[in-house]
């Protein structure tokens, strides 16, 4: 089986070829192909691979390209996992929102606009190439804006695209580990948009356990997500936000602590990265990638008072390889399984349209995956992801037809932006920042 990795020549690769290194049963992916933009971090990254997989005989075989339709041609699956403008572009776009006192975030707030915006094109021109040289494959996204880029894609792919996550993963895995059990045999009850969910139920051996959760202080405070919510307002919610809510249930707080950083997370990883990328190897790697798992969300857990990340979810660095690798399985091999993806609504969500991608459990098979039925959302959550997903769709329209009546409007609806004119200001500083963006010049 082929995989093609777009964004070959970025820092996550060798977690996904790590991944690949331990899968040996029938039907594995025999042959990698690298497809990236930049020819200096694909060479950097195909040594990083080659040394991983020394002393394991049957490792998959790696190529590389900068031609896109010759990465394509031929692929079972196609991992997308690219960041237009590189992590110089997501600092930019972090420090022109905290120059209006707004959120910064790559992926949540004004950040996540500006990242839009110039990623939705470029994402919707390798869904373009997929339909035309290989359309057989199925696409798993890794590029965020996730839920955003893999809607782009699927107006072009139907539901051969699937957008996958290690969020709610990883939220499942610590709500169920603090209860004891095995996260393995845990239904996790998870409904939302990508970075815009909660973990409504854990149902172990038939029966929901996160009232028993809710109720223990101990237990309630003892993991990630009640240090950084407090559980006061976890049970007043009657659920676990994806610790990405932090950013909408804290603004104030997350702003203030963003703005008195010594320097921003996309600023320090440019910096981390390039050295990296300068004397690049497997150890230097491992290095990197460790310091970037520790100091992951630390000015949000800085502002809440949550202390360091766990150890547990630093040993378990990563997770996106592990769903994909999972995802990948079931297609390809016809192994049921169930997973949390992005994927068109159908009719899971009655307060979206059909062809929203949300986020949710889904059945996955031969077929690709299906959406499970799910309970409603309460009123304060419903009200939330169809304000995102309203902002996403100008942000959709903007990015495929320069308008720029359309970015102001997705920069001013969105919930953490609170000023009509701040999202003027905001649209003329990323166009000033990013070239991508002239055509949305006033």
């Amino acid at each position: 089986m082929r995989l093609t990795i777009l964004g070959g020549g970025g820092f996550r690769v060798p977690l996904v070829y790590g991944a690949l290194l331990d899968d040996h049963a029938p039907g594995r992916v025999t042959e990698v192909t690298l497809h990236d933009i930049d020819g200096d971090r694909l060479k950097a990254i195909t040594g990083v691979l080659a040394q991983q997989a020394m002393g394991v005989p049957d490792a998959p075989a790696v190529h590389s390209t900068t031609d896109l339709d010759e990465a394509l041609r031929g692929a079972d699956f196609v991992f997308s996992a690219i960041r237009v403008g590189g992590l110089a572009g997501r600092a930019a776009d972090e420090r022109v929102a905290l120059e209006e006192g707004v959120l910064g975030q790559e992926t949540v707030g004004a950040g996540g606009i500006a990242y839009g915006l110039r990623t939705v094109p470029v994402a919707t021109h390798i869904a373009r190439r997929v339909a035309a040289v290989a359309p057989d494959a199925w696409v798993i996204n890794f590029t965020n804006p996730a839920g955003l880029v893999t809607e782009a894609m699927s107006r072009h792919l139907g539901d051969r695209v699937i957008g996958i996550c290690d969020s709610p993963v990883g939220l499942g895995r610590r709500a169920a580990r603090v209860l004891g059990a095995d996260p393995a045999d845990t239904w996790i009850d998870y409904v939302g948009l990508n970075h815009l969910g909660w973990l409504r139920g854990l149902r172990v051996h038939g029966r929901d356990e996160l009232p028993r959760l809710l109720a223990d202080e101990h237990l309630l405070g003892s993991f990630e997500e009640g240090r950084l919510f407090g559980t006061d307002w976890l049970r007043s919610l009657g659920a676990i936000p994806n610790e990405y809510l932090h950013y909408y249930y804290f603004n104030r707080e997350t702003v203030r602590a963003y703005r008195e950083a010594e320097r921003t997370r996309g600023a320090f990883l440019a910096d981390q990265q390039s050295a990296f990328y300068a004397d690049p190897s497997y150890a230097s790697w491992d290095r990197t990638r460790a310091e970037r798992e520790a100091t992951y969300m630390a000015d949000n857990r800085e502002a809440a008072g949550a202390g360091e990340r766990d150890e547990a979810d630093l040993e378990e660095s990563g997770g996106y390889e592990k769903v994909a690798l999972a995802l990948m399985r079931a297609i390809a091999r016809d192994e049921r399984a169930t997973l949390i993806l992005n994927v068109r609504n159908r009719h899971v969500l009655s307060a979206l349209d059909a062809d929203a991608v949300i986020e949710v459990p889904c059945l996955v098979d031969a077929n690709g995956a299906h959406p499970v039925a799910v309970d409603p959302l309460p009123g304060h959550a419903t009200g939330l992801i169809t304000s995102v997903k309203a902002v996403e769709r100008e942000v959709l329209t903007a990015a495929t037809t320069a308008s720029r009546a359309a970015a102001v409007k997705a920069f001013a609806l969105h919930p953490l932006v609170d000023s009509v004119a701040v999202a003027r200001r905001l649209l003329d500083g990323y166009v000033s920042a990013h070239p991508e963006l002239a055509p949305l010049r006033a």
